[in-house]
């Protein structure tokens, strides 16, 4: 091992990175739950599809973006294709270069796969891989870099522990931005769009709070007091999201649903992920509770409206990431950081810079996602046809389905032509 190789750093953040690796799979899982039966297979391979274009996009350049010196903005090309990224560590850190640039690489791979819970049902499969490859160029490595790579945020003390701004807030936005460029389901607000498979959502989430040790414990960097802090964190605040959740599924309607507590483990994920190493585990348990409730509410209010963000990524991330990330700049405490006290603590300038990275983050995530949809859609169409749509994404753009009795089939069938009653004499072609 190089000088200032820690060899328990590197056995655990192995470790981490596969963890976050295994959310995108589990990811589509869970958004494949969610869905009809007919878009099981095509929401599934949107996130498989964010595996291999995120990967190949942040090794050619995103990582580069991200965390070379470059400005206050974004970063340089001097590890462009991985040059520099090797066995040695990176400045005050006791893991390979080539370690960290891996963890890294699978943050962005699921905020990409996150992002196509806003489209799918409808969206095509070739425009969407050409969304990934650019979003993950132009607006993850870019928020990345602001956050903790160097970038404006950073530099004022802006506190984001794992992700709340590039992952949470920036999936978030930048899928209500989709949602709105790419419009509704044709049979959006007509009739009743129920998830298809309970169980599958349930089994997903259960997945993603696995792999959610790895994204939030991992972002210590090593197996000091900060990594162990955001994985007792990660345990204890969506657990308390999940109890809340429950007592407001009571409440209104007498039961509590499957979809709803696999909801509420998400939210309870995303608000601690900023603040898990920056939290006492008092308060990682108060910000799991409190964020139930704006992103419960704020799940009632969007079918009201007219924006088809087909999976809410919206409030369970960005508005789960809001949260965590303002919570933060109220509660941090630094006997338990070892960073910065926020605003309850008598350090207002700890709320101001949390105030602007919910202000800015939304801004430039929102507004780049879309001028690029918007541009793409200048190429090739963002949307098949309505019989498509009617079809399913799986049979149109993936010749298979998820089960053999599918909608899809059974679609086709009907729309079958009537075999000819009058047998055709044969013509015979050729010599």
């Amino acid at each position: 091992m190089p000088a200032g190789i820690d060899t328990g750093d590197t056995a655990w953040m192995l470790a981490a990175t596969a963890l976050v690796l295994l959310m995108t799979p589990a990811l589509g899982l869970f958004y494949a739950g969610l869905v009809r039966e007919k878009n099981t297979l095509n929401t599934f391979m949107m996130c498989l599809a964010a595996i291999a274009i995120a990967t190949v996009s942040w090794a050619a350049i995103g990582y580069s973006l991200a965390f070379d010196e470059g400005n206050g903005f974004i970063g340089g090309l001097d590890h462009a294709f991985m040059q520099g990224v090797d066995f040695a560590p990176r400045e005050g850190q006791t893991i390979p270069h080539l370690l960290f640039f891996a963890f890294q690489a699978t943050f962005c791979i699921i905020t990409v796969a996150l992002v196509s819970g806003a489209v799918v049902e409808r969206m095509r499969f070739v425009p969407f891989l050409a969304f990934a490859a650019l979003w993950s160029i132009l607006v993850y490595p870019v928020l990345a870099h602001w956050a903790f790579g160097g970038g404006w945020l950073m530099a004022r003390g802006a506190l984001d522990f794992a992700g709340g701004i590039p992952v949470e807030m920036g999936s978030g936005f930048s899928a209500l931005a989709a949602a709105i460029v790419v419009r509704a389901r044709k049979d959006h607000g007509r009739q009743a769009l129920l998830p298809h498979n309970a169980v599958y959502v349930l089994v997903g989430a259960g997945l993603l709070w696995f792999g959610w040790f790895g994204f939030n414990g991992g972002s210590g960097l090593g197996t000091g007091n900060a990594g162990v802090l955001a994985f007792v964190n990660t345990l204890l605040a969506p657990a308390c999201t999940l109890v809340v959740w429950f007592a407001l599924d009571l409440v209104r309607g007498r039961q509590v649903t499957a979809i709803g507590a696999a909801t509420a483990i998400i939210v309870g994920a995303v608000a601690i992920t900023p603040a898990g190493g920056y939290l006492s585990p008092g308060w990682a348990m108060a910000l799991g509770a409190f964020a139930a409730f704006p992103c419960y509410f704020a799940i009632l209010w969007r079918p009201r409206t007219r924006v088809d963000e087909t999976l809410d990524v919206l409030a369970a991330h960005g508005v789960a990431g809001f949260t965590g990330i303002l919570f933060l700049g109220v509660f941090a405490q630094e006997k338990w950081n070892g960073v910065s006290d926020g605003l309850a603590y008598g350090n207002a300038d700890q709320f101001v810079d949390q105030l602007l990275a919910v202000l800015a983050t939304p801004a430039y995530a929102f507004g780049v996602t879309y001028v690029l949809l918007r541009l793409i859609a200048l190429v090739t169409p963002l949307r098949g046809s309505e019989r498509e749509e009617a079809q399913g994404m799986d049979i149109v753009h993936h010749g298979e389905e998820a089960y053999a009795s599918g909608e899809g089939a059974l679609l086709i069938k009907s729309e079958a032509k009537p075999a000819d009653p009058k047998p055709r004499e044969r013509v015979k072609v050729g010599a």
